[in-house]
């Protein structure tokens, strides 16, 4: 039997909580040591959770032998202490998204290939049954070639939330509004089905939130390489929530989709996740009917886990087996990186007003 992986949470804030309840489910892992600036706060999560608590990213790699860092820190401050775990041996899983500026995700990127660890970036949607019969659809081409993919998210965040930290909602605590913070999710599964970017336009709005510096609300057509096209609606601006879909519509006329979230969002900390995720459009020739189906067994399963926590646990089980066999993991901090490039060239073709090209996405 393989040793235990060693896991320690940089960042104790809201959702590192979760990270360690995922660690705690998940077999051949341990949580072993937490890392953060805030000493009170860091003293704390390390009571909860029995394990020391360090100042210093290097120091706690090498003292307490980290295989994983769980990097849990907000956006822009996710490089440097990324940085440190690798260059100090540990592989590392970062909290969605991998960085708020391609700079950053380059500079972990290259961090990780000097030192021959892996790198990942939190997704854990694509864990969902409901997400992974959509990549399965495709990989068998029961769709044909994907031709249009869409993403709606009509989400809610009140005042009260923003305030709940003090680096949120502002261009340099969060990187960004609802493009940074809550489309990732819906922008990965569009990138994992649809494929590589050939050029997009966008545009952003904040359309009720005067308090915040950022975007509530944002608008993007994208070109994909392989000849699909997107369309991505994304916005917090719709009270309390609506839901949260991500549809594929293939050459063939066949369509799916996912209900990644309905109703009121998950804000970690705050509430729990309050509808199951379920495929809301499957009409594949002859397997129509397989809709209320699908629709039933994830019901029931979601109803027997704790889904704010149960996800996050899949995936570090999928990095767990990833570092023991010497393969990349399901979500890999290339895709990290081009789900910033999409946001980002959604900001910049809003400043600018002009297409932005692949070719710029890699600068």
């Amino acid at each position: 039997m393989p040793h235990p992986l060693r896991i320690a949470i940089v960042g104790p804030g809201k959702v590192a909580h979760l990270h360690a309840k995922g660690v705690l489910q998940t077999p051949g892992t341990e949580l072993v040591a937490v890392y953060g600036r805030t000493p009170e706060k860091t003293t704390a999560f390390a009571q909860v959770y029995d394990i020391p608590a360090y100042n210093d990213v290097a120091d706690m790699v090498s003292r307490e032998r980290v295989d994983l860092c769980l990097v849990c820190t907000p956006h822009p401050a996710h490089r440097d202490p990324t940085v440190a775990a690798l260059d100090a041996g540990s592989h590392v899983l970062v909290e969605k998204p991998l960085a708020s500026s391609l700079e950053d995700c380059d500079a972990m990127l290259a961090a990780a290939r000097r030192n021959d660890r892996q790198l990942g970036v939190i997704s854990q949607r694509r864990f969902y049954a409901p997400c992974q019969r959509i990549r399965q659809a495709i990989d068998t081409g029961k769709l044909g070639a994907p031709a249009l993919g869409v993403v709606q998210m009509y989400g809610w965040r009140d005042e009260a939330y923003y305030q709940s930290d003090p680096w949120r909602g502002t261009w340099s605590g969060e990187g960004g509004g609802v493009l940074v913070n809550q489309a990732p999710h819906q922008l990965d599964l569009l990138l994992w089905y649809m494929g590589e970017v050939e050029e997009v336009y966008g545009v952003w709005r904040n359309v009720n939130h005067p308090y915040i510096e950022v975007d509530d609300t944002a608008l993007a057509i994208v070109k994909f390489k392989d000849g699909g096209l997107g369309n991505i609606v994304v916005s917090n601006a719709q009270k309390p929530g609506i839901f949260g879909k991500v549809h594929v519509h293939g050459q063939n006329g066949a369509s799916v989709g996912v209900q990644t979230d309905g109703g009121a969002m998950f804000i970690a900390g705050r509430s729990s996740i309050a509808e199951p995720p379920v495929n809301d459009l499957w009409t594949i020739s002859g397997e129509e009917n397989q809709l209320a189906q699908f629709v039933a067994e994830d019901t029931d399963f979601f109803n027997q886990i704790d889904a704010t926590s149960y996800f996050f646990g899949l995936q570090i089980a999928d990095f767990r087996d990833a570092i023991r066999e010497n393969r990349p993991p399901l979500v890999t901090g290339e895709d990290g990186r081009k789900v910033v490039a999409l946001f980002q060239a959604i900001y910049e073709s809003t400043r600018s007003g002009e297409v932005i090209k692949s070719e710029r996405m890699k600068e």
